[in-house]
């Protein structure tokens, strides 16, 4: 029988009934969860990817650190799941160093190339963005070099070598990628250069499947040996630039080599004592701390774990803070963003104000409504600890699935679509300017409080800053353990305006009835859907020897423990 306080019951169970359990004198409270955290002394790899997680964990297991981990990952996850990730994509990362206890941020986004513009494409008669258009520098590689170098044990050559032994002999091809690489890969069928690489035989792999890449292997063992320069100089910038000269693009090799990532602070807010930190604009991250400051207005803890009423002000909270989102954000470096007035409880204050009994079909920011298109869920997250504690938030991805299904020839990898995050229309902080970053949907996350630091991030398009929010709540208001946090039913809102949500079968169907009597449009979609992100977390806590890791049932992934040194 247990004999523990309930809130250190719900603490290392995590479940959101357990109250409900414990009053009706059952002497066990019942399971809600579907796996165990993972636990151990040393370091922890946590990915949507069994297979990468491996490559991260070898890695420690060769001396390397919570960064070295984090780039071997994130590269065998460019080789397990193409169609979300890879080296033509994008990387946003918070790296947590134990010693100091100092957080610090990665922006790895690309620039539109320096000849591009939304006036130029005007000039020409071109009033959308084709493929080769939305293709901006991508910014991976140089930001797996920027952490190397600043923090790697071990050389690039090292934490690339599970990723270029994958690619070359071979992965076996996971249930959700092979439907994910059908879904997005047989549209591109009809372009050579990306069914060679990832159609062999004119097919979509199979779950079960063999796959290889061995144009990737070399792509990724020229970074290896080189750093950036193996990426942004040399053959694989060659073929780069003469894809888009071939489509008529407007990138050139300056744009390549001289982008260099950016070293920011990030931003943070508080929410029921958990200082929760997310990356400053050009990303999304604020509309999450913009949400969970207007939550804080109401007794989100008191009503319930997916109450009626906890969701209405969720739902609603969600719609305020991306009205904001879209209006204001975009690259600061060329237009000014007010991130302190977006995160500020007095904003919050006045936008909970807004929230009344019945859900607001249309909410504005406070200027004039801007529409932006909602971008497609290909990204893939990643969370590690090492055995010194330090922890890496690190998130990447190509945009859209495949990206736009551009391979250069010889690469082994698609280019990332990126740039279909930018606007068109002139004034806007996010207008597609030369040399500038869009607005960014990918975001990792970080919360602490009294010795507990959590990294964590769940994937999803613009479904990501509600998704932390919901995770921060499902820690700081009920208690759950990070396992428990991703795997509890979420709700999703895809636009930015209207009424329609969808949400999991896990929540309640008398709750789903009243949110539709308060004007909700809901669909309910399966258990551990997708469309809800798939997240994975680590935690450490100051004066226990233990690490924790979890990882969403949503994806094919596990949080692999790395094993104590053989003597």
């Amino acid at each position: 029988m247990l004999n523990l306080a309930a809130p250190l019951v719900r603490r290392l169970i995590g479940l959101s009934g357990l109250a409900a359990t414990i009053a009706s004198g059952t002497t066990e409270p019942a399971r809600e969860q579907s796996r165990s955290m993972a636990m151990t002394p040393y370091g922890i790899v946590a990915t949507s990817q069994a297979a990468a997680s491996q490559a991260g964990v070898a890695v420690l297991e060769r001396g390397g650190n919570a960064v070295d981990a984090a780039i071997a990952a994130n590269a065998a996850l460019g080789v397990a799941e193409p169609m979300v990730n890879g080296i033509g994509g994008d990387l946003f990362a918070i790296v947590y160093i134990a010693r100091t206890k100092q957080l610090y941020g990665l922006n790895a986004s690309g620039w539109a190339p320096a000849a591009l513009s939304a006036e130029t494409l005007s000039a020409k008669g071109i009033t959308r963005l084709r493929p080769i258009d939305q293709v901006t520098v991508p910014g991976t590689v140089a930001g797996w070099d920027a952490l190397s170098k600043r923090w790697g044990k071990l050389s690039l050559a090292d934490d690339l070598s599970p990723a270029i032994a994958l690619a070359e002999r071979g992965i076996g091809v996971a249930e959700t990628n092979a439907e994910n690489w059908a879904l997005y890969g047989l549209p591109h069928a009809g372009d050579p250069a990306f069914a060679r690489t990832f159609l062999p035989g004119g097919r979509a792999p199979a779950a079960g499947d063999l796959f290889r890449n061995p144009d990737l292997a070399r792509s990724l063992r020229r970074v290896g040996e080189r750093g950036r320069d193996g990426f942004y100089r040399g053959p694989t910038a060659d073929a780069i630039l003469a894809l888009e000269r071939r489509l008529g693009g407007f990138m050139v090799a300056d744009d390549l080599t001289s982008f260099r990532p950016e070293w920011v602070v990030p931003v943070s807010t508080t929410y029921h004592r958990w200082k929760v930190y997310e990356l400053p604009p050009n990303g999304q991250g604020i509309a999450a701390l913009s949400m969970l400051n207007i939550m804080e207005n109401f007794p989100i803890a008191r009503w319930g774990h997916n109450s009626r009423e906890a969701l209405h002000v969720e739902i609603e909270a969600k719609k305020l803070a991306y009205a904001d989102l879209q209006h204001y954000i975009g690259d600061p470096r060329v237009a000014p963003i007010p991130t302190a007035a977006l995160i500020s409880k007095v904003l919050a204050r006045q936008r909970a104000a807004l929230i009344g009994p019945r859900a607001s079909c249309r909410v504005l920011p406070s200027d004039l409504h801007q529409a932006l298109e909602h971008q497609s869920s290909d990204t893939t997250y990643l969370s590690l600890v090492d055995r010194d504690g330090n922890e890496v938030s690190l998130i990447q991805s190509n945009s859209g699935g495949f990206g736009g299904g551009l391979v250069a020839d010889g690469t082994g990898f698609p280019l990332h679509n990126r740039g279909l995050g930018f606007t068109l229309e002139p004034g806007h902080p996010n207008t597609l300017r030369p040399r500038t970053r869009p607005l960014h949907t990918i975001i990792p996350g970080f919360m602490e409080k009294d010795g507990h630091h959590i990294a964590f991030g769940i994937m999803g398009g613009f479904n990501q800053a509600q998704a932390h929010a919901q995770f921060v709540s499902n820690v700081a208001d009920f208690g759950m353990n990070i396992q428990a946090a991703l795997e509890a039913a979420r709700f999703t809102k895809l636009g930015f305006d209207g009424c329609d949500v969808w949400m999991e079968n896990g929540i309640a169907a008398d709750v789903v009835t009243g949110l539709r009597t308060q004007g909700h449009d809901i669909k309910v979609w399966p258990r551990y859907y997708q469309a809800m992100g798939r997240g994975n977390a680590v935690e450490t806590r100051d004066g226990f020897a233990v690490h924790y890791g979890a990882t969403d049932p949503r994806a094919d992934g596990e949080a692999i423990p790395e094993q104590p040194p053989v003597r």
